[in-house]
């Protein structure tokens, strides 16, 4: 793993913008990190810990997968998902919120789950976990502009999105880690895959090969590009790796929009590993 950790980082070095990432090789448990440890804004890799917040609140029977969910406007005013341009009144279940919460990063869904969790709640669970870098500040994220400082957004790393990723993934077979994350394996084998049921995937898989399973969740903010996920070699997991941008300009110096830089540059990353780790 050596050699692929400094590959990473060249790609890393090379880039017009700060980059900070974490890999775990799940074979043989090694792992490297860039920056992992430094604050970032998180955009919606924090909704992997509100959907096993509320999981854990579903556990405990302060929730129900089946409660009805009715779609109120006041979670509406939004720029992110399908929900934002849909007549409000009618009502899905609380796991389909969950659903879309991930799997197209829709915010009015996000807005309900976290109402229904509590902010404080989430912010407890987040921290009950082991997720010592992570502050969630908001249900959905306030249009503030541009100036966005660390303060004034949910903020992340890139080890805390690693470590819950493979606490989700051990919790599916390991009572005693799905204890620690307050669910039962069952709940954490859903976790796992409405993950993997994620439509967004310009950035870790984007360069994988045709039809490869990654259980991940995408962010976007101001400047800033993220993806985190479990990367599998057909249904082996092959390693977690987390991935943030910072910084990113609205184009790099040979033209190519700043977004596109930081897609490819993700969609590098995970093909380095999975090439490296998933040829033994």
């Amino acid at each position: 793993m050596r050699d692929l950790v400094k590959r990473l980082n060249e790609l890393s070095d090379s880039a017009e913008f700060e980059v900070s990432w974490y890999l775990r090789d799940l074979a043989s448990g090694a792992t490297a990190n860039r920056r992992g440890d430094v604050a970032v804004p998180s955009a919606s890799t924090r909704k992997i810990s509100i959907m096993m917040a509320a999981l854990a609140a579903v556990h405990a029977g302060k929730l129900a997968l089946d409660q009805k969910v009715t779609i109120d406007a006041r979670f509406q005013d939004n720029d992110s998902g399908t929900f934002q341009h849909l007549t409000p009144g009618f009502w899905i279940t609380l796991r389909d919120a969950m659903v879309m919460m991930i799997i197209v990063s829709d915010n009015t869904c996000t807005g309900h789950v976290v109402d229904l969790v509590g902010l404080a709640n989430v912010q407890r669970y987040t921290e009950t976990v082991g997720l010592t870098g992570t502050v969630h500040r908001y249900g959905i994220p306030p249009k503030t502009g541009a100036d966005n400082t660390l303060d004034r957004v949910t903020t992340t790393t890139a080890n805390d999105q690693g470590l819950l990723l493979e606490l989700i993934l051990k919790g599916t077979t390991d009572p005693a880690i799905a204890a620690r994350l307050e669910c039962t394996p069952a709940l954490c084998r859903l976790g796992l895959d409405i993950l993997s049921w994620q439509k967004l995937k310009t950035r870790l898989p984007s360069l994988l090969p045709l039809g490869t399973k990654v259980a991940h969740k995408t962010g976007t903010g101001h400047r800033c590009y993220n993806d985190a996920g479990i990367i599998f070699k057909e249904e082996r997991p092959l390693c977690v790796l987390t991935a943030y941008t910072v910084g990113v300009p609205d184009a790099v110096a040979d033209g190519t929009p700043g977004f596109a830089a930081a897609y490819q540059l993700i969609g590098r990353m995970a093909r380095m590993s999975y090439d490296e780790l998933g040829g033994r």
